[in-house]
């Protein structure tokens, strides 16, 4: 692993908050609501009137859980895990997500910003390592509005970005020097897959130019000297069955257009479920040979750091 002593001691939000610019960063993000182009799809609904677009999120953020999590990557969880908060709803429309319960039927319970602050105060007050923020692509002015307010009332660990992968550019930027560690999916590399599997036929493109713009912020990923993440990318890539993802492309790109050093999670555990059974190549799980291909592909590609 990577340990860099000179790492910040302090989430880069705090360095925003303590210059008066946090502030200004929640007011440019709720005016994007107005006319919303959070996201790529730039739906133009008034979500500050709870008009409802492609996500299905109005003013308010919905969240299904805030709790300790210690499935997540190694650097994440530490001793004391790392402090999830899922976001119900999503810009995305896998066939085969996990989490359909929340991300395509809405199961969850609306937060103002002052209750998603809480949540994060809550987070830090059980020892968690961070705060991640789960499927926040569609909610970023509210995390923010939160933010504001969970700085005022103490808090100071990392805000980890943990995103499907399809981000706006402006929004991202609006990121820059709030979020310590981004998490995003790499999920295809073929754009006729990604509207098959996904309905976001642009998906690659924009997840491309979103990841890099990631990298650009926070770079490699920086782990301290307790073994926990506290800058950097961490990339998720699940392997489908059949290469239906597009995996060799995927890891051939991190190491020629992002970095050798970037930190990847191949992810083995993909079965069927939600709507998977509709494509056939989803029907199964993903063989042993299919995975250890993708971790050969990975090597060869001169990546070198996590995997799985």
């Amino acid at each position: 692993m990577n340990k860099d002593r000179k790492a910040a001691t302090w989430p880069a939000y705090l360095g925003l908050a303590r210059a008066g610019q946090l502030h200004e960063r929640v007011e440019k993000a709720l005016a994007l609501l107005a006319h919303c182009r959070v996201c790529p799809h730039v739906c133009g609904v008034n979500r500050l009137r709870d008009e409802r677009g492609i996500c299905r999120s109005g003013r308010w953020a919905m969240v299904s859980s805030a709790s300790p999590h210690f499935g997540e990557e190694p650097p994440l969880v530490g001793r004391h895990g790392s402090g999830t908060i899922f976001f119900s709803q999503c810009n995305l429309s896998c066939l085969f997500c996990q989490n359909y319960e929340i991300s395509q039927y809405d199961i969850g319970t609306p937060v103002g910003d002052e209750t998603l602050a809480r949540l994060m105060l809550g987070l830090q007050s059980m020892g968690c390592h961070n705060i991640n923020l789960v499927s926040p692509s569609h909610v970023v002015p509210q995390i923010l509005a939160a933010l504001d307010l969970a700085v005022e009332g103490g808090l100071h660990i990392p805000l980890v970005y943990n995103s499907g992968g399809y981000d706006a550019l402006p929004t991202l930027r609006l990121l820059d020097g709030v979020v310590d560690i981004y998490m995003p999916d790499m999920k295809y590399s073929s754009p006729t897959i990604a509207q098959r599997l996904s309905a976001v036929k642009e998906y690659p493109k924009v997840n491309r130019i979103a990841v890099r713009e990631m990298y650009r912020q926070v770079g490699d990923l920086t782990i301290d000297d307790r073994g926990v993440a506290v800058r950097g990318l961490l990339v998720r890539h699940l392997i489908l069955p059949d290469q239906l993802a597009g995996t060799a492309d995927i890891v051939r790109y991190l190491a020629e257009r992002v970095s050798k050093n970037t930190y990847v999670n191949l992810m083995d555990q993909y079965r069927p479920c939600f709507r998977a059974m509709e494509v056939g190549q989803l029907s199964r799980r993903v063989s042993q040979e299919e995975y250890d291909e993708s971790i050969r592909l990975a090597r060869h590609a001169g990546l070198h750091r996590g995997f799985g």
